[in-house]
């Protein structure tokens, strides 16, 4: 056993890749779930397979798929893609600190999203700095990997799995966000993250409310970015202040 760890380890790619297969259990199934709703709408299996690999963005994908196939305008479906994936503009600078001085990661970057972001956000801080690139690529890896091979699934043989069993075809699509829900839970026993993740969930719930779907996730993670950084300098101004007030004394 003792072994396996050092193993691990001294390889923290594959420490990566062990860590990413919870992951598959939300990937998988919506993968599965794009596949099958991409060649409904027209597309071919291989078209869907490419989308999931170049363009690979969950909810984006599907809007893309819709959009594609209701014959909105390619600027326009650029647009509305570009703004739901806003949120990664607020992903990157809370992970930026712990990364290190490499040319690779503007290009691992493509492997960022909702779940990776969340799990690197707790594991990048704890590994070393030497691990942390290799980690990230290993865990980037099974997850964009899984996430194709769930849409060549979809593709090839989801229509007629959902037809056997049609219950399947409704689950599918709550995996992803049950497993980000899962991934985030335990931020809220932190008070700082709990007022955060708090302001940006009413914000999106009323975004949403009066019709600004597609706007909802990217205008309320922002707003949870200034909350977050509002709060954390105004705590340390009160600590600043507390000390001068000592050292004052």
């Amino acid at each position: 056993m003792s072994s396996q760890i050092a193993s691990t380890v001294d390889r923290p790619w594959l420490m990566g890749a062990r860590e990413a297969i919870p992951l598959l259990g939300g990937y998988i199934p919506v993968a599965i779930s794009f596949g099958v709703i991409a060649v409904q709408s027209g597309f071919t299996g291989w078209e869907a397979v490419l989308i999931s690999t170049l363009v690979y963005a969950g909810a984006s994908q599907f809007l893309f798929v819709a959009m594609v196939a209701a014959g909105a305008p390619l600027w326009f479906v650029v647009l509305m893609t570009l703004l739901i994936n806003a949120r990664h503009v607020v992903y990157g600078p809370n992970i930026a600190p712990w990364l290190t001085a490499s040319r690779w990661w503007p290009w691992l970057m493509h492997g960022l999203t909702d779940q990776t972001f969340a799990l690197s956000h707790v594991r990048l801080p704890q590994l070393a700095e030497s691990q942390r690139k290799a980690w990230f690529i290993g865990l980037s890896v099974v997850a964009w990997f899984s996430w194709i091979g769930g849409t060549v699934v979809g593709a090839v043989a989801g229509q007629e799995l959902t037809q056997r069993s049609p219950l399947l075809g409704e689950v599918m699509p709550f995996a992803l966000p049950a497993l980000f829900l899962v991934l985030l839970a335990p931020r809220f026993a932190a008070r700082l993250w709990a007022v955060t993740l708090g302001v940006t969930i009413v914000i999106a719930l009323l975004l949403a409310v009066f019709g600004f779907k597609n706007a909802a996730i990217p205008i309320a993670a922002v707003c949870g970015a200034l909350v977050y950084y509002g709060i954390s300098a105004l705590a340390t101004e009160k600590v600043q202040r507390a000390g001068e007030v000592r050292n004052g004394q």
